[in-house]
């Protein structure tokens, strides 16, 4: 599995939505996740996706972020709402057992 993301930058308040494609036919077999790392910090977990859906969040998150998959294109998302300046960083998809990572993409939270 290979696994590419995209992100961007949004004003305080805003959403954006981070993708995360996967290459391969086994995308569908593992529970996937994302991280983050902000400047100066240590990564964290942010959100959890089983192969069945259930999710989870980091209490810093929840209520304003969502994770979902679409096994048929092989994509995992996590949308972000009411996003807050301490919301920058970078954000890494990976499988759940840390086989797979993507390269990072930055999310910059603008005041």
């Amino acid at each position: 599995v290979q696994l590419q993301a995209s992100g961007g930058v949004v004003q305080a308040g805003g959403s954006l939505r981070l993708s995360c494609a996967a290459s391969g036919s086994t995308f569908s077999r593992y529970a996937m996740s994302w991280y983050r790392q902000a400047p100066g910090k240590q990564r964290e977990l942010v959100a959890i996706i089983d192969i069945r859906g259930r999710t989870e969040y980091v209490d810093s998150v929840k209520g304003r972020f969502a994770i979902s998959r679409d096994n048929a294109k092989n994509t995992m998302y996590l949308r972000m709402n009411s996003l807050k300046f301490e919301d920058t960083a970078v954000y890494y998809c990976c499988t759940f057992d840390g086989r797979f990572w993507g390269q990072g993409t930055l999310v910059t939270v603008s005041s």
